[in-house]
This record gives C-alpha cells, structure tokens and sequence, in this order.
C-alpha cells in the first residue's frame, strides 16, 4: 500500500468513528502549511524495525485468532512495523495478566489485547500506559479503563439475532435453552441479549434450561443430555461460542428430536457440521477486520497522529478515544461456509498464519517470544 493511501486509510478511520478533523483540506494539502519538522512528524513513514506490536489472546491456539492475527499482521507490514502475536493456550486469567505483564516488560510499542476478563485488567492497562505502551482491546472490552480503542462486533446485535434465527425457525413457539460461559464479558453479553430478545419479542418460545458448558465440548454434551432430559421439548439451543457448539450438536445427533444449535464463532469442526446438517448455523464476527483495525488504531495512538483543537498539550491527556469500533459479523449457514475455513483462505495469501510467530521464527528474525 502506498504512504498517500495509507494515510487517506488512517484519516477515514478516524471519520467513521464520529470524530472530526479540523478543516476541508485533502491531507496532504493541510500538512503542507506545516514546517519542515512538523512535517517530518505527520508523515507517515512507517514505524521501522525495531516498532514492535504484540496480540495478546487466551485460548491462544484456537482457530478464531488466526484470521485476527493476519490482518493485524498485515497492517503491520504495510506500517513497516514488527508484530507478533501471543497468549496462553489455558482458559485461564491469571495465566493471562502473566502473559500481559511479560509482554509489558519488553516494552512494546503497543498492545492490541483480548483480555478475558475487562476488570482484572483495569489496573495493568493504566500501568502499561503511564509506561508509554499505547493499548487497545478487540473482542472483549476493559471498559473501565482508559483504553485507546475498543473494536469488537456488536454483542447484543448478535444475541438478537441468535434469538431471531432459532425463533423464526420454530414457527415462533416452543422451548429453548442456552449454554454459557459465565465471567467472560462479551459471551456474558450474548447470552443476556438472546434472553431479553426471546422474552420480548417471541412471546410464545419460552428460556426452560441454562447451564455452564464454558467452552468444553465434553460439558456442553452432557449438560445438553441433561437439559433435554428434563425439558423433551427443546427445540433450539444457543452457546456464545464454538467449542460447546460441538459438544451440543453430538449430543442433539444422538438425541435426534431436530433440536437447532446455534453456536458463535467458526472453526473447521463447526463449519464441516454447518454444511453437513448437524448444528443450524453460526454467528461470526468479521475477525479480520478486529486484526486490521486493531494495529492501524495502535499506530495511530503510538505516533500521536491526531492533534485535535483542545487542551491536550496542557492538560497532558489527549482525550480522543474510540470507544467502539463495530467490526461487523457474518450469519453462517451452509450456503456460504466454504468461504470460511482457515486453510485455503492462509493458501490463497501464501502465510504460514499464527505459526510465523513460532520460538523459531522468532529467533531467525531476532524478535523476542512469549513462550
């Protein structure tokens, strides 16, 4: 990508986002009113090698991550900056701030972060910025902290339109459930969405049964035996994610009553089972948009590239800020799943996807590696 259109890219994501930007002029236009240091410090010229950004997940191996990781990846290069991507194969949080605070200890340019959990992760967010390291979530969000930027799909849009789906499906009568994952803020958010939209919109379908599977195939299987056993008549069940999804839908085979599942989130399981018949469908958002504008969004705020009419010099606190980013979603049903699998979309851009960041690649590159 060239440096003009990068920068009309860059601009334009700060227009969609609501803010403004002070006069008419085209960019190039404006910055030439600028001294020659000034220009020198508009310019965007890219990072350089030693610009390094990381993303940070849980679950790190799962597939979801990869096409988030490829496009941040992606506007990494084009920005001329390093990226490497992290995080702990664990579902777990402490294991998690471990990960962040030794990422934090490099001294990264900045971090794009999924944090499992927006409140533990209040106070080592401020510390990583006071230290200068510009931050951003995507998927789940820190919302009381400060944050540079917060891009995700819209998690209560998604939970309607779950509720939607199965209602419509079952002619708008019936009995329904759900699994959860309960502590984890955007799938918290899923859930409570499908029941308000269930409870005030589809009078005649009725919640009888909820259950913890929290991402485990295993315990969605059994906990989806366990509610039909006491409620026979379920006709559809929603999980805010993809690893129950699988679980669910072995365990509706077995049972074979017709019993929709509808999952969030994509991998090849869940999409050879979407073509196949045996889970209804799948909620996705569009993971590489979270990825691209999640290091575009960091480059923006490590390089102090908006310079807003206000007090920030003064004051020291800039207070620009993008709350949301609404990175959009996908309704995955047979008809369009091929498009989804991880393999041949890496094939097509000839990557070696989240592997690139392996111990390996990372000591040929001279990059340091989260283990």
């Amino acid at each position: 990508m060239k440096t003009k259109d990068l920068m009309y890219l860059l601009l334009g994501l700060v227009l969609v986002t609501g803010l403004s930007l002070t006069g008419c002029a085209k960019p190039e236009e404006a910055i030439t009113t600028e001294t020659e240091e000034s220009q020198q410090d508009w310019a965007f010229v890219g990072g350089g090698e030693e610009e390094i950004y990381y993303m940070i997940t849980f679950v790190s191996g799962v597939e979801y991550w990869v096409p988030v990781y490829e496009m941040f990846k992606q506007a990494g290069a084009q920005l001329n900056v390093k990226t490497i991507y992290t995080g702990t194969p664990e579902y777990d949080l402490n294991k998690q701030l471990t990960v962040f605070e030794q990422v934090l200890a490099k001294k990264p340019a900045g971090i794009a972060l999924c944090p499992m959990n927006g409140d533990a992760f209040v106070e080592p967010i401020q510390r990583a910025i006071d230290m200068g390291v510009s931050i951003i979530t995507f998927a789940t969000h820190s919302e009381n902290s400060n944050e540079f930027a917060y891009i995700t799909s819209d998690n209560v849009h998604e939970g309607y339109m779950a509720a939607d789906a199965i209602a419509e499906d079952m002619g708008g009568k019936g009995e329904v459930a759900v699994l959860e994952n309960p502590g984890q803020d955007n799938h918290d958010l899923r859930i409570k969405s499908f029941i308000e939209r269930i409870e005030t919109k589809w009078p005649d379908v009725k919640v009888v049964a909820r259950a913890a599977s929290n991402q485990d195939p295993n315990k969605a299987y059994t906990a989806v035996k366990t509610m039909v056993q006491a409620h026979p008549n379920i006709g559809g069940i929603f999980m805010p994610e993809a690893s129950s999804g699988m679980g669910a839908a072995q365990a509706a085979i077995e049972i074979d009553t017709g019993i929709r599942i509808l999952c969030c989130d994509v991998n090849d399981s869940i999409l050879d089972m979407i073509k196949e018949g045996k889970i209804f469908g799948a909620i996705n958002p569009n993971q590489g948009i979270q990825g691209y504008y999640s290091m575009l969004t960091l480059y923006l705020a490590n390089h102090k590239l908006i310079d807003p009419m206000n007090d920030y010099k003064q004051s020291g606190f800039n207070p620009v800020r993008f709350p949301i980013m609404d990175n959009g979603l996908a309704v995955v049903t047979k008809d369009i799943a091929d498009n989804f699998y991880v393999k041949p979309y890496l094939e097509r851009r000839n990557s070696g996807g989240i592997e690139e960041t392996s111990v390996e690649y990372a000591e040929k590159n001279n990059l340091p590696f989260i283990k």
